[in-house]
């Protein structure tokens, strides 16, 4: 897997940005602002095959922009959101059902969307490293492969329509 390198410099509109934040970074030590950037590629760094080097790419911050104190807590949400994406895991049951990890229910703070994109990535994710199995396994033959794709169709609509644990009337 490649690994990333920060370029220590930033691009002029970003630079542009942070100016102003300059004097209070350096007044008040373990300071932190949060901000929304860009980053370019810049250059890409591929070792020869026998190497012990890995890949790498360079990169730089091109643009950012700082919030003000009102703007700053719906940022922070936001990057709350991504990194609920981002980690969402869980366990499947017996019962085919998903079972989200008390991190990533912590994380959603109770909220039903995020419940849900939470429940859904962790699906997801599951059924997709399923069908890397598969695929990176040994050949199967024709019967083999259609079985197998039938688990996946099966765990993946179950996942999308995931049946009520509490109500089994079929009400909705």
């Amino acid at each position: 897997m490649p690994r990333i390198k920060l370029d220590s410099q930033v691009g002029t509109a970003a630079a542009e940005a942070l100016e102003p934040y300059v004097p209070l970074l350096y007044a008040r030590q373990g300071m932190r602002i949060v901000f929304i950037a860009e980053m370019a590629h810049l250059e890409r760094t591929q070792p020869a095959p026998d190497s012990a080097k890995a890949p790498s790419v360079k990169a730089r911050i091109t643009h950012l922009e700082v919030p003000n104190a009102e703007q700053e807590g719906a940022i922070r949400e936001a990057m709350r959101a991504l990194y609920l994406q981002r980690t969402a895991a869980g366990t499947f049951q017996e019962d085919g059902q998903l079972e989200l990890s008390e991190e990533t229910l912590r994380l959603t703070g109770g909220l039903l969307h995020a419940i849900e994109v939470a429940r859904l990535r962790a699906g997801l994710a599951h059924w997709a490293s399923y069908a890397r199995r598969v695929v990176q396994g040994p050949d199967l033959t024709v019967s083999e492969m259609k079985h197998e794709l039938d688990t996946i169709v099966g765990g993946l609509e179950a996942t999308l329509n995931a049946a009520r644990r509490d109500d089994d009337s079929g009400a909705v």
